[in-house]
């Protein structure tokens, strides 16, 4: 992928739904053991079994490598904090649906791409999605995975130049 800038158009609504996502998500980083297995299946995917048969060895990667690649998620997930405006969700229809541009350095979205693939990785294992079969039409939950999934998809093509 070439490295280029990037202009993204959100609506007020999406943004101020994204920043409260984001600071869940920062606020789950807080609570990841980074020693042990977290028994948390959502934590268990943001620092993964590195030797799936072979626990110690796993642990001892974890204790490695499990603090600093929290804190570059937390710093991604900071940075998308800082490219979001601070309100929360307008009450007025006409104002929610009004859209802003947010321009992203190649560099920020980056950061923006590994925010929301964490984002999804968090949710799916909340929702119990495996494959793209497990879905439930009436859990609105899986409305927001695939919001995601549409908003990942488009950054990765902008990011791509692809149209």
């Amino acid at each position: 992928m070439r490295p280029r800038t990037v202009v993204m158009e959100i609506t007020l609504l999406e943004a101020a739904h994204l920043a409260d996502l984001v600071r869940q998500f920062r606020d789950l980083l807080g609570e990841t053991p980074t020693s042990t297995p977290p028994a948390d299946p959502a934590l268990a995917r943001l620092v993964p079994d590195a030797y799936a048969d072979d626990a110690e060895a796993s642990r001892q990667f974890r204790d490695l490598t499990a603090a600093d690649l929290l804190a570059r998620r937390d710093e991604d997930a900071q940075t998308v904090l800082a490219d979001l405006p601070s309100v929360a969700p307008p009450d007025d229809e006409n104002r929610s649906l009004q859209t802003m541009s947010i321009v992203l350095s190649p560099e920020r979205v980056e950061a923006w791409l590994r925010t929301l693939a964490a984002l999804r990785l968090v949710l799916a294992s909340r929702l119990d999605i495996h494959s793209e079969d497990d879905h439930d039409d009436d859990d609105p939950r899986f409305g927001i995975y695939e919001w995601l999934g549409y908003r990942l998809e488009g950054l990765i093509q902008a990011a791509d130049g692809a149209r």
